[in-house]
C-alpha cells in the first residue's frame, strides 16, 4: 500500500490550522495568521512522528495533551490559568464537535448489510455501550461547561465598544466595556466619569496625563501642579470604593468623547475620564470602563470610527 505522507501531513495541518481558528471565534480573541500556522504545524507534528521511530512515544495521550499545550500557548499566550485553562477546554470542545460531526456524517452515509443483521439480532457492542454510558455525561458536562463559559464571553463581546478620546490636537483610542456598575458622576457639574488605564499606552499619552496616573496624590495634595492649559481641564471627584467610604480621584475634561457600538457612533460632549494605571481586565479584553450614560447621547452620521 503506498501513502502519500505529505498530502496527509498537509490535510492535518490545515486542519489543527482551522480548529485554533474556530477556538478563537468562540472565544472572541484576535489572534495573528502566523500564530494559527505555527499552531496548526505543531500538531501536525504528530502525523510526522507516527512514522518514526518514536511513534511509540508521539501516540501515547500524555504526548497529545503536551502537544494541544503548546498548540494553545503558541497561538494564545498565557496570561493567567484561567485563561490558559479556557481557551484549551475551548479547542477540546472545538476539535470534538467537528470530529463528532464528521463521524456522524460518515456513519450516515455508509451502509453495512451484515454489521445491521447483526446489531438487529443482538443489543449491540458491551464496550460501545460502556463507552456511551460513561462518555456521555462526562461530555454533556464537560461541554455544557465550556458552552456556558462561551457565552458569557459573548455576552461581554457585545459590550465592548471603541472610544475615542479628543484632548486638544491629539487623539487617543481605547477599547472600552460598558458598565452598567460605573454610576459614578461629578457631584458639581454632574457629568459621568469613564476609567481608563493607560499601562500600555504610557509612552503615547501627553505627558501630563502620565504624570497625573503615576503620582495622583500629588496633584490632589497640591504639590505637583499641571501646566496652565491643562488646569481648566483637571477635576477632583469624591467616590466610593470597596473598602474605602470616600476617595478622591482626578479626572480630565476632553475635548469630546466619540464612542462606537454596533456600528453607531455616540457624542459625548459632556464627561469626564480619569486615567489610571491600573490593569482593568486581565486578559486585555478592554482598557477602559465606560458610563452607560455616555451613550445616551447624539448618534453621529457618515463614517464610524477606525482603529489606527
Amino acid at each position: 500500500m503506498i501513502v502519500y505522507l505529505d498530502v496527509i501531513w498537509a490535510l492535518n495541518f490545515l486542519f489543527d490550522s482551522l480548529l485554533l481558528y474556530l477556538t478563537a471565534i468562540f472565544l472572541k480573541r484576535k489572534v495573528r495568521v502566523w500564530r494559527l500556522l505555527v499552531g496548526g504545524f505543531i500538531g501536525s507534528l504528530i502525523i510526522l512522528l507516527s512514522f518514526t521511530p518514536l511513534n511509540v512515544y508521539s501516540g501515547h495521550p500524555i504526548s497529545k495533551l503536551i502537544c494541544s499545550v503548546l498548540m494553545v500557548l503558541i497561538v494564545f499566550g498565557y496570561k493567567r490559568l484561567s485563561f490558559f485553562l479556557k481557551a484549551l477546554m475551548t479547542l477540546y470542545v472545538s476539535t470534538f464537535l467537528i470530529g463528532g460531526g464528521l463521524m456522524g456524517v460518515h456513519f450516515f452515509i455508509q451502509y453495512d448489510e451484515e454489521l445491521t443483521v447483526n446489531v438487529l439480532k443482538g443489543f449491540g457492542d458491551p464496550v460501545s455501550w460502556l463507552f456511551v454510558l460513561v462518555g456521555f455525561p462526562v461530555a454533556w458536562h464537560f461541554g455544557r461547561k465550556n458552552i456556558e463559559t462561551m457565552e458569557m464571553t459573548k455576552i461581554q463581546y457585545e459590550q465592548i465598544v471603541t472610544v475615542r478620546l479628543k484632548l486638544g490636537s491629539e487623539s487617543l483610542l481605547f477599547k472600552g466595556l460598558v458598565d452598567s456598575g460605573n454610576q459614578l458622576y461629578d457631584p458639581l457639574s454632574k457629568m459621568p466619569v469613564m476609567f481608563v488605564s493607560i499601562k500600555n499606552q504610557l509612552d503615547a499619552v501627553p505627558k501630563p496625563i502620565g504624570d497625573i496616573a503615576l503620582d495622583p496624590e500629588s496633584f490632589i495634595m497640591g504639590n505637583l501642579l499641571l501646566p496652565d492649559e491643562w488646569q481648566n481641564r483637571l477635576r477632583i471627584v469624591p467616590c466610593r470604593v470597596v473598602g474605602k467610604e470616600h476617595q478622591l480621584i482626578l479626572a480630565i475634561k476632553p475635548d469630546c468623547i466619540l464612542i462606537e457600538h454596533n456600528d453607531d457612533q455616540f457624542v459625548c460632549e459632556k464627561g469626564l475620564v480619569s486615567f489610571t494605571l491600573q490593569q482593568l481586565s486581565s486578559d486585555d479584553a478592554f482598557e477602559c470602563i465606560v458610563h452607560p450614560k455616555m451613550l445616551t447621547g447624539p448618534k453621529l452620521q457618515g463614517e464610524s470610527v477606525k482603529v489606527s
